[in-house]
């Protein structure tokens, strides 16, 4: 029994905020990803945080912000609820909103902040200055308090962050970054290509790292993802916005797309130099060898007078100096250079190894470029009977895509659809639908490949089949 209690000890400390972790701020429906660091100020809904007080803290507590920005776990007071000693009216037929109901001004709001009061005892003095609160109804009165507590109570919950979590905050913030991307979408995204631990998986996105993210994250750490990057190189926002461990990134390897029909070609050169390297070396040799040409020319020209050449001797030396350190200093950027060349030719390497089996366990595409030739290129390297998933903001590039998987065939099983999200209110008595909701989360391309003999025309299985046999017509006449 005391062993299993240990073990809950030490289990405890994974959920527990520490140094370093990359965390998510909530207040309401507003969500910021942010990293614990001591001493650093961070910008939330236009107020400055320190969040060092919250590093030890359970995740999902909730803190209250105290003067000069440091935090403190919020305590849950036994406090009367304001609607205890308040009536409630039958309807608000008689209310008229004429802005004179509250007796309290904003002056008087401010000065009760500069006392002290808290976001409870705001609400409650607001309470008892209102003229007309009584007569509301007692489903009025709950909503009126709660649009106060937003406003007054000024609290921030921390959260760990999550794929519904991360996708919930750039829909809300930047849904722009993610091509509108709703997290219910993701959720179907991430089920149809069969994402799991230990499978290897091709992504293309420019989704800022939140598909990919997502897929590292449901992996946990098992199997080999491949991005799939246009461009210069790829764009990982919002994987650092998830905080993996060290080990979930050696499972992510990188391709850029440019090269992927050189791939398929056979004709990709892994061991290339970079043209940049070479052209800086031969710059470097040239100079060695104009400095060798002017050092006798100097000699030459250098028999005046025997007082100006100890004057100079001291400033020859120190721009010698002066020059050593820069040809090391360059010696030193070169090296440098010359290593994270090594290392990026290296890993391309090691991407190309995993892509010439062809063996791909699922395909995902999110991306804000036209998904046709992307998918007809990548589906090359998936295994037959694998699924793959196209998301596209609009429907008329996926329709192109189907038309042409159609005609191309290898694969079965397509389907297009879009995704129809609303929240309901649930509440006793008056449970409805909200009237704001998502007017579309975008739409989805999902199948299966299949494989195909391709030594055989399309047109062979037609000219195997026997013509079809005339049906014999039975003689009526009498």
């Amino acid at each position: 029994m005391s062993f299993v209690m240990a073990d809950n000890g030490d289990d405890d400390n994974q959920y527990r905020i520490k140094e370093g972790d990359y965390v998510v701020l909530k207040r309401g429906e507003i969500f910021k990803a942010v990293q614990i660091q001591p001493r650093k100020k961070v910008i939330f809904e236009k107020q400055w945080i320190f969040l060092d007080n919250a590093v030890g803290q359970l995740y999902s507590t909730t803190f209250e912000i105290l003067s000069g920005g440091n935090l403190k776990p919020h305590e849950l007071k036994d406090t009367a609820s304001p609607l205890d000693a308040v009536e409630a009216g039958t309807d608000n037929r008689n209310i008229v909103d004429d802005g004179k109901s509250q007796k309290l001004t904003r002056d008087d709001i401010e000065a009760l902040k500069e006392k002290g009061l808290k976001g409870q005892d705001i609400i409650k003095k607001l309470v008892d200055n209102h003229a007309t609160f009584g007569d509301k109804t007692e489903y009025s009165q709950v909503k009126y308090i709660k649009k106060k507590k937003k406003k007054y109570e000024n609290t921030v919950m921390i959260l760990k962050p999550s794929c519904r979590i991360l996708a919930m905050m750039y829909h809300g913030r930047e849904p722009g970054k993610i091509c509108h991307l709703r997290y219910d979408t993701l959720a179907q995204m991430l089920t149809l290509a069969n994402i799991h631990a230990g499978s290897k998986v091709l992504v293309f996105e420019t989704c800022a790292g939140l598909v990919l993210g997502s897929i590292m994250e449901r992996m946990g750490g098992y199997g080999s993802v491949i991005q799939m990057y246009p461009g210069g190189g790829p764009v990982r926002a919002g994987v650092e916005n998830f905080g993996f461990p060290a080990h979930f990134h050696d499972t992510l390897h990188e391709f850029p797309i440019c090269h992927v029909n050189a791939l398929l070609a056979g004709t990709l050169d892994t061991s290339a130099k970079d043209p940049t390297a070479e052209n800086t070396h031969e710059k470097q040799l040239n100079l060695a060898a104009e400095k060798k040409q002017n050092q006798p020319e100097a000699e030459e020209q250098g028999t005046p007078e025997e007082e100006s050449m100890v004057t100079n001797t001291g400033d020859d030396a120190g721009q010698d100096v002066e020059k050593t350190e820069k040809d090391k200093l360059k010696e030193a950027k070169a090296q440098v250079k010359k290593l994270r060349l090594e290392e990026k030719q290296r890993k391309l390497a090691a991407t190309v190894a995993l892509l010439k089996g062809r063996n791909a366990d699922g395909l995902v595409i999110s991306s804000r470029f036209h998904p046709c030739p992307v998918l007809l290129g990548l589906l090359k390297f998936l295994s037959p009977s694998r699924p793959f998933v196209v998301y596209s903001q609009y429907i008329e590039p996926l329709i192109e895509c189907f038309k042409k998987l159609k005609e191309c065939g290898g694969t079965v099983n397509l389907r297009l659809t879009d995704t129809w999200l609303r929240h309901y209110q649930v509440l006793p008595d008056r449970t409805h639908p909200l009237l704001l909701m998502s007017g579309g989360g975008g739409y989805l391309l999902s199948g299966t490949t299949v494989a195909t003999d391709h030594s055989k025309p399309a047109g062979s299985k037609q000219a195997e089949e026997p013509a079809p046999k005339r049906q014999k017509l039975e003689d009526t006449e009498g």
